[in-house]
Parts: structure tokens; C-alpha cells; sequence
């Protein structure tokens, strides 16, 4: 055989040695292995697990492990044999074809991620400022419901004073004036239950910056090829 089939993948190897033998003696192809004539006119090859092309008239029992290929007697592929599996040995295969499958979708989804992060906090500056007007606009929004807080608490006071005049039988008050109450109760719950809300929405913000940094730090170090200076600890 030519130096050159020898330095071929194992593939072409196989599909040149075939094609030789199919040329050089169309008889053997047609050899049933006991000195009988076969019928099928074919040469089934591979390459097994030691790497040798094995070729016969039939399908190779070493190689139902591994693709086979029929050539019919003029060299040419006839059709592809795919490996022989159990049910059970089918379905493990495919389980781990997919699990691969997800792993590698995971890792592509980081990456981009990651580029994404970089792009938008291409230094430590730009990302304490992102951080410092997330927080101050959720603090905004607090301040704006303490304020309101506030407003309640002087409106409370203007009941109350009103109240005092049924201070011995609060229920002789006219019912307007005890639905004030009620309102104004109810209303200082909803405000504190907000205010408890976006106190934490700042500790989810934070968790998240501080989350992101983390990673941050690792992607602008120089040995991942950033460019931006790594922040002080």
C-alpha cells in the first residue's frame, strides 16, 4: 500500500484499502469464507479498535462498535453501517450527547455574558458608577415614601384632635371621622410595607454589583487580556 494511504486518517484508509482489495480480486467479495461463492457482490471494512482496516464479505462482528462501510464490487460506497447498540447503551449515548450539548450552550452563554459585562463596565470607575445611581435612585423613591410617611403622621394628628371630643365614647364620633382613621392606618402600613421594599431592592442591587465585581476583577486582570487596571481590593 502507498506510504501516503498510511499517513491518511483512519477513515481514508479504510475506503483506499477496500477500494484495492474490491479491484484486485472482485472473487474474494464474493467468497462466503468457506470456500462457497456469496451473492451479495459486497466488501464490508473498518477500522478497529487497534486501528487496523479490517475488511470481509460481511458485516465485522469487531467492529459493531464503530462505523462499518459496505462498497460494492467496483470500490464505491454501497452504504454506511452505524455502531450496534442496545437500547440501554443507545440512551446513555444520547443522554450524554445532550448533557455535552447543554454544557457547551451554558459555556457559549457565559462568554457572551461576559462580553457583555465588559462592554458595559469597560473599568472599576464605570461600574461604582452604575452602582452609585442604582442605589440613589432607589433611595429617591424611599425618601419620597418617608415623605409621604410624614404627611400621614401630621394627618393622624389633625384626627386625633378631632377625636378628643369622643375621647370618653370614641363610638359617638361620626363615621366619617372614624373612616379617616381607618384610611390613614391603612395608609401607614402600605408606606412602611413600600419603604421595606426598596430597602430590599438596595440589598438585592448591592448583592448583584458586588456579585458582578467579583467577576469583573477576574475578566480586567491582565492574564484574561483586560485592559482596564484591576481595582484595589
Amino acid at each position: 500500500m502507498p506510504a501516503a494511504i498510511h499517513r491518511a486518517n483512519p477513515l481514508t484508509r479504510l475506503l483506499a484499502a477496500a477500494a484495492c482489495l474490491a479491484v484486485a480480486g472482485v472473487a474474494l467479495a464474493q467468497s462466503d469464507g468457506r470456500g462457497g461463492v456469496s451473492n451479495t457482490g459486497s466488501i464490508f471494512s473498518c477500522v478497529d479498535a487497534s486501528g487496523r482496516t479490517i475488511t470481509s464479505d460481511r458485516p465485522i462482528p469487531a467492529c459493531f462498535d464503530r462505523e462499518q462501510v459496505e462498497l460494492n464490487s467496483s470500490g464505491t460506497v454501497k452504504r454506511r453501517i452505524e455502531p450496534r447498540y442496545t437500547a440501554r447503551e443507545r440512551a446513555e449515548i444520547e443522554a450524554r450527547e445532550r448533557e455535552a450539548e447543554q454544557a457547551a450552550l451554558r459555556q457559549r452563554e457565559e462568554r457572551r455574558r461576559e462580553r457583555a459585562l465588559l462592554v458595559r463596565y469597560p473599568s472599576a470607575a464605570t461600574h461604582d458608577r452604575e452602582r452609585a445611581e442604582a442605589l440613589k435612585q432607589v433611595d429617591a423613591v424611599i425618601e419620597a415614601a418617608r415623605k409621604r410617611l410624614s404627611e400621614l403622621g401630621e394627618e393622624r394628628r389633625r384626627i386625633d384632635g378631632e377625636m378628643e371630643f369622643y375621647a370618653g365614647d370614641p363610638g359617638k364620633a361620626p363615621a366619617s371621622l372614624r373612616r379617616q382613621v381607618e384610611d390613614n392606618d391603612q395608609a401607614v402600613q402600605v408606606q412602611k410595607r413600600f419603604i421595606g421594599e426598596q430597602e430590599e431592592e438596595k440589598r438585592r442591587i448591592a448583592s448583584r454589583f458586588d456579585e458582578e465585581r467579583t467577576r469583573l476583577v477576574q475578566l480586567w486582570s491582565p492574564e484574561n487580556g483586560g485592559r482596564a487596571r484591576r481595582p484595589a481590593p
